[in-house]
């Protein structure tokens, strides 16, 4: 808890973040499979994103089988809504939406549950990352990148502290904001801290140039990442109306 008080206290005390007011005037792209799947176009980027694939029962049994734990969530959503992390046990399956977990012996049942929480929407599953942690809670990062006057600039690289007891990070759902620096810094100490942080600015700037040539008109992005428990930097989805 200290570790966290003293990290937002940067925020409110002689560090400012950049912020200009909401402009969401250039290109908006709605499908994090169609983002996702220009980025892994690029072999450099390619390493950096959790395999991913289109939501089906049989794709869920196929990830599980060799990733043991997956996150699957709605192509068109915002704000962690309807994000359920899904997991295979020694007893069965789970899987957990906020802050509930449904446990099921077999993976029918598991499908079958799953189908009344996703209804008629569509889904995507992603390999699951165990993230760096900020007093035992997962902490991930946005890099919000903005076009003005035919420039990219950087307006806020900020780390998102899961509240206590969920896996998701977003702000909507209870998290905590902190510098995204101080947030390396309590997960892996200050030696880490500059190259963790150039990492995360060398691949939004490879990502934002395969993004507008493939989506022209793009001016708006918001990349959502995370870092593991080893180090390794992964890409999550990127937001055309970052928040």
């Amino acid at each position: 808890m200290k570790v966290l008080q003293g990290l937002q206290g940067l925020l409110q005390g002689g560090y400012q973040l950049h912020k200009a007011p909401p402009n969401h005037g250039g290109r908006q792209l709605a499908s994090k499979w169609a983002k996702t799947e220009a980025l892994m176009s690029h072999p450099g980027i390619v390493p950096h994103i959790p395999p991913t694939r289109r939501y089906s029962p049989d794709q869920l049994r196929s990830m599980l089988d060799v990733h043991g734990m997956v996150v699957i969530k709605p192509i068109v959503g915002s704000g962690g809504s309807g994000v359920i992390k899904v997991t295979r046990t020694a007893q069965g399956y789970a899987y957990t939406l906020r802050d509930q977990t449904n446990r099921f012996a077999s993976f029918e049942a598991l499908a079958a549950a799953l189908k009344g929480k996703t209804g008629r929407r569509n889904y995507l599953i992603q390999k699951g990352i165990a993230l760096a942690t900020v007093n035992g809670r997962p902490i991930d990062y946005r890099v919000k990148y903005v076009k003005t006057n035919g420039r990219w600039e950087y307006r806020s690289l900020v780390g998102r502290i899961a509240r206590r007891g969920l896996f998701v990070t977003n702000l909507c759902q209870g998290g905590d904001m902190v510098l995204a620096g101080e947030g390396i810094r309590a997960s892996f100490g200050p030696a880490h801290v500059k190259a963790k942080k150039h990492k995360l600015r060398e691949l939004t700037v490879m990502c934002t140039r395969v993004l507008e040539q493939r989506f022209p008109g793009v001016t708006h992005l918001g990349f959502d990442y995370g870092i593991d428990k080893q180090g390794r930097v992964w890409i999550f989805e990127v937001n055309t109306r970052p928040q």
